[in-house]
C-alpha cells in the first residue's frame, strides 16, 4: 500500500493545479496565487510526474484539462477547501487562547456569578484576559450598544437590537430589620409591605423593577429612600430605617442582619447574557456565550 503525506508544499501544487484549471492559464494562475508562471508551471509538472498522468494540456491559446485530469479536479478542490477551513480553524484558535472578553454587568452578578463562571471558562481558555465594567441596567445597554464592551448580564426585557440568552429568574424577597412584625409570618405580600417607610433599589432610569411590581398590583409602597446601591439598602434596612424588597442573587452571603422572607406573589427580575445582533463578535466572546447557553450559573 503506497502511502502519500500531504505537506504544505503539496497543498500550494494542488491550489497551482486548481486555479489553473479555473483561469486555463499559468500565468493568470500566477497572478492569483503570487507566484511565477514557470513556477506555476514546475508545480503541476511535478504532481504529473509523482502520480504519473496528465493534468492539463498545453498549447498556445492556454491550458485545458485533460480526461485525467477532469477526474481529479474535485478531489484537488475538496484537499484545498479542507485545508483553508482548516487555517481559518487554527486562526480562531491562536484568537481565543489570546483574547480579551469586556463585559458590561451589575454588583450583584459581578459578585457572585462571574468569579465562578470565569474560573470554569479558563480551564478550557487559560489565557482569556477580562475586562468589567459595573454599572446599571441602562449604562450596560449604552455600553454595549455602542460597543465599549463587547457583552453583557442584564435583565429582560431589554433593547431589541441585543441577542439574549436567559439564564435565571432571580425572585424577589421581603427584607425587613432584625424583630419586625412581619418576621413571624413564613412569607409576605407586597400589600403587607405598604404600612411602612419603603428603601428602593433602582439600577438606573426607568428600570426600578421592584416598584413596577407593586404598580402591577396598584399598591403604593411609603417610598423614603431610594439608591442604586443595594449595600446602602441593606445597611438601612438593619438600622431600623425601613424595609425593601431585594432580589434572591444580592441577598447571598450578606454581611447585614436582616429578617428575609419570601413574597406570596410571582415576583421576580429575569437575568440575560447579551451581545449585540449585528456585526461579528470576537471568537473569545463567541466562545465565552456558547459556554454560558450550555451552563446555568
Amino acid at each position: 500500500m503506497k502511502v502519500v503525506i500531504f505537506t504544505d508544499t503539496s497543498i500550494i501544487k494542488y491550489m497551482a493545479f486548481v486555479e489553473a484549471a479555473k483561469q486555463q492559464s499559468f500565468t493568470k494562475a500566477a497572478e492569483k496565487l503570487n507566484y511565477s508562471q514557470s513556477g506555476i508551471s514546475r508545480m503541476i509538472s511535478d504532481l504529473e510526474n509523482q502520480w504519473n498522468v496528465t493534468l492539463l494540456e498545453r498549447s498556445r491559446s492556454g491550458v485545458f484539462l485533460t480526461s485525467e485530469g477532469l477526474r481529479l479536479l474535485p478531489y484537488a478542490k475538496k484537499i484545498c477547501g479542507d485545508f483553508e477551513l482548516m487555517l481559518s480553524e487554527l486562526d480562531e484558535l491562536r484568537e481565543v487562547q489570546t483574547g480579551i472578553i469586556r463585559i458590561g454587568t451589575f454588583s450583584s452578578v459581578a459578585t457572585h456569578w462571574i468569579p465562578k463562571i470565569i474560573k470554569a471558562f479558563q480551564t478550557d481558555f487559560p489565557g482569556i484576559e477580562y475586562e468589567l465594567l459595573l454599572g446599571d441596567y441602562s449604562e450596560i445597554e449604552s455600553w454595549l450598544s455602542d460597543g465599549r464592551v463587547d457583552c453583557g448580564f442584564l435583565r429582560t426585557p431589554t433593547v431589541p437590537d441585543f441577542s439574549v440568552t436567559e439564564l435565571e429568574k432571580d425572585s424577589f424577597f421581603a427584607v425587613l430589620p432584625p424583630g419586625h412584625r412581619l418576621s413571624k409570618k413564613e412569607s409576605v405580600s407586597l400589600s403587607e409591605l405598604c404600612d411602612d417607610p419603603f428603601l428602593l433599589l433602582d439600577k438606573g432610569e426607568g428600570n426600578d423593577e421592584i416598584l413596577k411590581e407593586f404598580k402591577k398590583r396598584r399598591l403604593s409602597p411609603q417610598i423614603r429612600f431610594t439608591t442604586w446601591d443595594d449595600y446602602a439598602v441593606m445597611a438601612m434596612v438593619e438600622n431600623g430605617l425601613g424595609i425593601s424588597v431585594l432580589p434572591k442573587l444580592i441577598l447571598k452571603r450578606i454581611p447585614y442582619k436582616l429578617e428575609i422572607r419570601p413574597l406570596k406573589e410571582d415576583a421576580h427580575r429575569t437575568i440575560a447574557f447579551a451581545v449585540r445582533k449585528n456585526g461579528k463578535s470576537p471568537v473569545a466572546v463567541r466562545h465565552f456565550s456558547e459556554y454560558l447557553e450550555k451552563r446555568n450559573p
